[in-house]
């Protein structure tokens, strides 16, 4: 009976926590996003006070260096983005036409060389070369406007719930308060676990903490990195927007696999549109890009970010998706971490059912520490041979 009540009111509480969420998620963004910066932020300020510095005035010190830096990306770098954000969504009717011209030449030519005779030897009457044109094309469009469905559904979504206004003034507000009183708080809600579960419970959170702490710390300056790399590498080479793209890429990048193949695909596309029929300035963009991709994969992520978030790469595609549906461009920013944090909780939640009474068939007492699994899975199949 003390299961069920301890099961049914962790339920019941779980499900007020989200009914709560659900109501007030227009207005959380900016709170989420302070959080984070207070978590992220709270290492430096403990520096800071191990410098001789109080609590207050290292939180100011982190607020004015904050503001510090976005006034000169406002100066440096906002106006430069805002001319080429303009440009591109000047010429973008341009570039998609000379694009389904180009397409449409790659077919006819495709057609004519090599599907066409293909076609025919195998006695396929219907797939001349218009035909398969046709196709391509139609399902060119097809693919094209679905991209632009999910891309639009994506940027209203967070549009609707994230204003610029929001973003500048209240998230570094809630952040500089959630950064002064961050331990209070935690000491807060530390103070309400149960006596005899803290024990564990600070086990769980400390597991969290790393897996948290690493991928948001790591992946942040892995983001900084591909930002700086993609927007003056695409800009040295000569590419349009490329200030634009790289930066933009570099911040999709905390949305795993997004902005490495939002970098890959639309430098593609507007190398060929911009150097047709040359292909030195594809060659060029595609350098820039790959060898970014090659520095994440192989030096900055195992160095920086490594396996902390110890999540399955199809349950990390899994919780992409699923976050991004319900909750649009907000959600894919924060899938990872939520993953990271449950699967923590599930690896728990396993070991504490390997030396369960249910899955030992006898007091855990008496049949001592559980085997590994796969020493268990050995002996099982050796018993039965």
């Amino acid at each position: 009976m003390r299961i069920g009540w301890h099961i049914a009111f962790w339920l019941g509480a779980a499900a007020i926590l989200l009914l709560l969420l659900w109501l007030c998620w227009p207005i959380l963004p900016p709170f989420i996003i302070a959080l984070a910066l207070g978590y992220l932020l709270d290492p430096v300020a403990s520096w800071l006070q191990r410098l001789g510095l109080g609590r207050l005035m290292a939180a100011l010190m982190i607020l004015a260096a904050f503001m510090i830096v976005l006034v000169l990306l406002f100066i440096l770098v906002f106006p430069i983005l805002g001319h080429q954000l303009s440009s591109f969504i000047q010429q973008l009717p341009e570039t998609l036409n000379k694009l389904q011209s180009l397409l449409e030449q790659a077919g006819n030519w495709a057609g004519q060389q090599y599907v066409g005779p293909v076609m025919k030897r195998l006695g396929l009457a219907g797939g001349s070369a218009p035909d398969i044109r046709s196709n391509v094309e139609s399902l060119v469009g097809d693919a094209a406007r679905t991209a632009g469905a999910f891309l639009n559904s994506l940027v209203m979504r967070g549009a609707a719930v994230i204003s610029v206004v929001s973003l500048l003034i209240i998230t570094p507000v809630v952040a500089f308060y959630v950064l002064l009183d961050w331990h209070k708080m935690m000491a807060a809600v530390d103070s309400l676990i149960p006596l005899r579960h803290r024990e564990t419970a600070h086990q769980l959170l400390h597991e969290i903490d790393v897996a948290l702490a690493g991928f948001l710390r790591g992946q942040s300056l892995v983001c900084l990195f591909l930002g700086l790399w993609y927007g003056l590498g695409l800009s040295l080479v000569g590419l349009n927007f490329g200030l634009l793209i790289g930066l933009s890429a570099g911040l999709l990048s905390f949305i795993p696999y997004v902005g490495s193949l939002a970098a890959l695909v639309i430098s593609a596309i507007v190398a060929i549109v911009q150097d047709w029929p040359h292909w030195q300035l594809f060659a060029m963009a595609m350098g820039v890009v790959l060898a970014g991709q090659f520095l994440e994969s192989n030096i900055l992520s195992p160095k920086l970010v490594g396996d902390k978030v110890g999540v399955h790469p199809v349950w990390l595609i899994f919780a992409l998706f699923a976050f991004g549906s319900l909750l649009g461009f907000l959600g894919l920013m924060i899938a990872v971490p939520f993953a990271a944090a449950v699967g923590v909780l599930l690896r728990f939640a396993v070991r504490r059912y390997r030396t369960s009474e249910f899955y030992l068939g006898m007091p855990a007492w008496l049949a001592g520490p559980p085997p590994p699994p796969g020493i268990a899975a050995k002996k099982q199949i050796e018993s039965r041979s």
